[in-house]
């Protein structure tokens, strides 16, 4: 008689998805698939005279402008992969804007984002770029700091430093710190001194290549764009560079 033997076998409990917590990103995704891009697109091209395009726009929303992102928030904003060849005609707008999102792309995919705009805008179209500066970053790293770079770094200890687990039982308050998840953190990939991003703008064909102060322009059109309240006052303003454009 054949004898069976008994295995136990030990199943582990499986951990339940928070659905709660994922939603918001789930829904995110679900409009990216099943908008219609080009129903948007014409839309806002027929119905606004000055054509104004935001690519990255996260949850800063601007009336008036094409609002783009590679996840949108909601179904106002297209989907818009900005490392790809813009879903739009030559010569399309008058403006295009850009908020702390081509140090999210690499180097090269930022190259090619910036060619695609010089295409679709207008001659005469301005384009303004804001992204993180790496002087600014250097700049931390000094025995004297300002008032504004120690609330800084105090700002930037407190909200992720603290609560990361890649920086367990980190000194306080430490530039060190700051700047290395500064680096790494949100996805970031490459960020830019105003070098860089000059001498980037001018190969592509970008004149009148000139920085500015957040939020502040020349051109009314381009005036109080940034968002600078998801930081405490002045914070953005630190933090950023802010380049304003045109092609010839």
């Amino acid at each position: 008689m054949t004898k069976f033997r008994c295995i136990d076998l030990k199943v582990r409990p499986i951990k339940m998805i928070n659905l709660s917590k994922n939603m918001g990103f789930l829904q995110r995704i679900i409009l990216s698939v099943t908008q219609k891009p080009r129903r948007i697109v014409e839309c806002y091209l027929s119905s606004n005279e000055i054509k104004k395009l935001h690519i990255g726009c996260g949850g800063n929303f601007l009336e008036g402008w094409l609002n783009t992102d590679s996840i949108p928030v909601s179904n106002k904003i297209l989907f818009m992969d900005a490392t790809r060849k813009l879903p739009f005609d030559d010569n399309r707008f008058d403006y295009i804007f850009s908020e702390h999102m081509i140090e999210h792309i690499t180097y090269t995919q930022g190259g090619l984002m910036l060619s695609e705009c010089f295409r679709v805008l207008k001659s005469g179209g301005k384009l303004r770029i804001s992204t993180p500066d790496l002087q600014f970053l250097i700049d931390l790293y000094t025995e004297n700091n300002t008032e504004i770079q120690l609330e800084f770094i105090k700002h930037s200890s407190e909200r992720w430093i603290k609560k990361s687990p890649h920086y367990k039982n980190a000194p306080s308050f430490h530039e060190t710190f700051v700047i290395n998840n500064y680096m790494r953190a949100w996805g970031h990939q490459f960020i830019y001194d105003e070098r860089v991003l000059r001498d980037l703008l001018e190969k592509v064909g970008f004149v009148k290549i000139h920085r500015v102060n957040v939020c502040e322009s020349q051109d009314r059109c381009l005036q109080n764009l940034e968002n600078v309240s998801r930081k405490p006052p002045g914070l953005i303003a630190l933090e950023s560079l802010v380049v304003d454009c045109a092609k010839p």
